[in-house]
């Protein structure tokens, strides 16, 4: 099933909450701004094999932002809709470049300009039981299909509405991205080299990207672990 948000206490509007502080003793608990953190990264390990999405910041002087990741295997019609209410909609799916080979999925351009050099394909959808391509079932199903070992090239059109992008050989250890941090948390849970990522954006009337104490408010009003790309790659290191 997909995320449900948790009960929060109300927030106090800004015209009010000087009035209440100000009668509070000085070193009252009220006062005092919780510190930010991230969840431990075995916590979120865990919730990941059980087909939950992580909250995964990268660092705050490449991108600034945070991406929902889940494994295409466990994608669902209700996770996948809400998964495109609550992000940009782009929905991707990074794929081992053997994985690409396979299902004969080419580069999208041969000469990649992209400011992170994000590896893009050309996109696809799953030829059977879909329609368009791009309602939450249709991009669900060609989300695990691209996961199965049973798929074969002919199974896709193209171009089509899922996005693969292409993970760099030695993940996260070789680039600190969204992409390949997504293919080291399937091989740490012992999930299908899949995994299905978009950005999380703050739902405000400019769509503006959430950043992270935006994310950590975010992950804490649906129940989800929050990690960061520079986590994954230390616990990689440190079971080497």
């Amino acid at each position: 099933m997909a995320p449900v948000a948790l009960a929060i206490t109300p927030s106090i509007p800004p015209v009010f909450r000087k009035e209440i502080y100000s009668s509070l003793p000085a070193n009252s608990p009220a006062q005092v701004q919780p510190q930010f953190a991230f969840d431990p990264i075995e916590d979120a390990l865990a919730a990941f094999a059980r087909g939950e999405f992580l909250v995964v910041m990268d660092d705050e002087s490449r991108e600034n932002e945070g991406d929902l990741i889940i494994a295409a295997d466990k994608i669902t019609t209700e996770k996948m809709a809400w998964f495109i209410k609550h992000t940009s909609g782009y929905i991707c799916i990074s794929l081992p470049q053997q994985r690409l080979d396979q299902l004969e999925i080419p580069m999208m351009v041969p000469n990649n300009t992209e400011k992170h050099k994000t590896a893009y394909t050309i996109t696809v959808d799953y030829k059977h039981g879909t329609t368009t391509g791009i309602s939450a079932h249709d991009r669900a199903l060609t989300a695990r299909q691209l996961a199965s070992g049973d798929s074969k090239p002919e199974d896709f059109t193209r171009p089509g509405h899922m996005v693969p992008l292409r993970a760099r050989e030695g993940g996260t250890l070789t680039r600190m991205g969204h992409t390949e941090a997504a293919i080291d948390l399937c091989e740490l849970t012992g999930l299908p080299k899949a995994g299905l990522l978009c950005e999380l954006v703050n739902d405000d009337a400019q769509g503006t990207m959430a950043r992270r104490d935006d994310c950590r408010a975010f992950a804490n009003r649906w129940g989800l672990k929050m990690i960061s790309v520079e986590m994954i790659a230390n616990y990689r290191r440190s079971m080497a």
